[in-house]
């Protein structure tokens, strides 16, 4: 299925039923199909053809999304590009994917100023909501596309989506995402979370990331999408009660701060059947209060850019044991492989590992990638022995539940013990004040790395650093309890609430420098 068709079959359910809201109004599945129509028609008439690529730089806005439809009915790649990375990693991104049009928002007219001029190949810049010097309005553009288009209809491994990924160290690189990719991660989420008719979901977290992923499943049971430009977890809970919304999708870090807002408890959440957490790890201590709080409808899911969300699962149900007591012993996993996938755990030389044993996630199917754009070296060390390496460290327990122990790379060795950071992360948010915090290593003469935690506290709370070492260390042990904590009043963030560690280490390593 290309993207569109998800929209198509949602149409095919009532034209006249409400498909994307925000800030009250409301267009139809019928408004938002013809306007996909003229937006494709447009882009055919300036000469985008099958396989092109188009760019959207926007925030959460229905017309920003309906272009990526529309993207799609024209036979082109979407690109969706990120207005929180640097100027200079959205221009190498869009001059690796050869991006011939961008859809952006005013507000980022500013950003496409630094980028634009070093793109020869974008030739073609559309405004969805002002007038800027050296692009076309929105409206004067769809202009063009009053006839209707020439619909593509490409086999599924036709690519659809160009993702950027790994822009901290050296030059991003492209994801290359398929037909199939989407089908197979639509087709997990239908059939490993509780889904009715006309479902609702609620879009705080950005489109351009696995919130955007999450549309399909709701767009083609007809469901309706209530989009929100700007995060704001107040107007959250009020929407969530105003649209008895069914769906929602919160990194962790946020769902901490809706378990601290004043207006969680008062808040009608009756409606609410599934909401997913996931891009980073959750606090284990926290999950068990969302479940008692927000309610048995917290759903997992654990996927990356390369193998979208869906590589395993954690529906509601299965937080409980038969008896309806929560499953604790399960709460730190990230559920189990969809159905859909094979997920194994590797040694350094290959060799895949029994149950309990640590190695290297690895996964395999249709929802991997079809590798990286341009790039046959890096495709080719990812894809090791035949499977798709995630960079995670885990294990499978006897249950076939899935249990992330690290980021390869946040592994920690100090005085020639391993430590897991997540571990470590684990231990800190089960203190009474910590909202998030984030655990790496630092060079340090005697130990080789000293383990060294930054520590937000939580609203109107208070601890100190020899008070949380003494917590970790009460309960993991003097190797792993941090040899150094800092508070700080925030930690910076990706887009989608992802702890940025490697500008809390580049802060870090910059002021201890002679």
């Amino acid at each position: 299925m290309r993207l569109v068709d998800y929209l198509d079959k949602g149409a095919s359910l009532g034209g006249e039923s409400p498909c994307l809201t925000m800030k009250g109004e409301t267009l139809t599945y019928s408004e938002v199909v013809d306007r996909s129509r003229r937006i494709a028609g447009a882009l055919q008439h300036s000469g985008i053809r099958r396989g092109d690529r188009v760019a959207v730089l926007s925030a959460n806005d229905p017309t920003a999304l309906t272009c990526v439809f529309a993207i799609s009915r024209a036979g082109a790649v979407w690109c969706p590009v990120n207005p929180r990375n640097e100027a200079g990693e959205n221009r190498q991104l869009l001059d690796l994917f050869g991006c011939r049009c961008l859809f952006f928002q005013e507000r980022f007219a500013p950003l496409v100023a630094r980028i634009r001029e070093d793109l020869p190949e974008l030739t073609t810049l559309v405004c969805l909501d002002g007038e800027v010097e050296g692009a076309v309005t929105f409206a004067q553009w769809l202009a063009l596309g009053d006839r209707e288009p020439e619909e593509v209809h490409p086999s599924g491994d036709q690519l659809c989506m160009l993702a950027g990924t790994g822009g901290t160290t050296g030059r991003p690189k492209g994801v290359r995402l398929t037909e199939e990719n989407m089908a197979t991660a639509t087709a997990s989420t239908l059939m490993c979370y509780p889904f009715g008719d006309r479902p609702r979901y609620l879009a705080l977290a950005p489109l351009t990331h696995s919130a955007g992923v999450l549309t399909f499943p709701i767009l083609c049971r007809g469901g309706e999408i209530v989009i929100m430009p700007e995060p704001d977890l107040g107007e959250f809970l009020r929407l969530i009660e105003r649209h008895e919304i069914t769906h929602a999708f919160l990194p962790p870090t946020v769902v901490y701060g809706l378990l601290d807002h004043p207006d969680l408890d008062s808040t009608e959440l009756s409606s609410l059947r599934c909401l997913w957490y996931g891009a980073a790890p959750m606090s284990v201590t926290r999950l068990q209060e969302a479940l008692v709080r927000i309610g048995p409808v917290m759903g997992q899911l654990f996927g990356q850019t390369e193998a979208p969300n869906m590589i395993s699962t954690m529906a509601p149900a299965d937080h409980f044991r038969a008896d309806g007591s929560v499953a604790t012993e399960r709460l730190g996993s990230a559920g189990r492989p969809s159905p859909l996938v094979q997920v194994a755990v590797m040694d350094k030389t290959g060799t895949l590992l029994p149950r309990g044993r640590h190695g290297e996630i690895v996964v395999r199917g249709p929802l991997v990638m079809a590798g990286y754009h341009e790039d046959p070296a890096a495709t080719e060390k990812v894809s090791e022995h035949c499977w798709h390496h995630t960079g995670d460290i885990g294990y499978l327990d006897q249950d076939n539940f899935l249990f992330i122990v690290d980021r390869a790379k946040d592994m920690i060795i100090t005085g020639g013990f391993n430590v897991y950071a997540i571990e470590v992360e684990q231990a800190l948010t089960e203190h009474a004040a910590v909202q998030d915090c984030a655990v790496l290593g630092l060079p340090d003469e005697k130990w080789g790395e000293r383990v060294t935690a930054v520590v937000q506290l939580r609203p109107s709370r208070r601890a100190t650093s020899d008070e949380l070492t003494a917590f970790v260390k009460d309960r993991l042990g003097g190797v792993k309890a941090p040899k150094h904590v800092e508070i700080w009043s925030d930690l910076p963030r990706s887009k989608i609430g992802k702890v940025l560690k490697h500008e809390i280490r580049n802060a870090m390593t910059t002021r201890t420098e002679p």
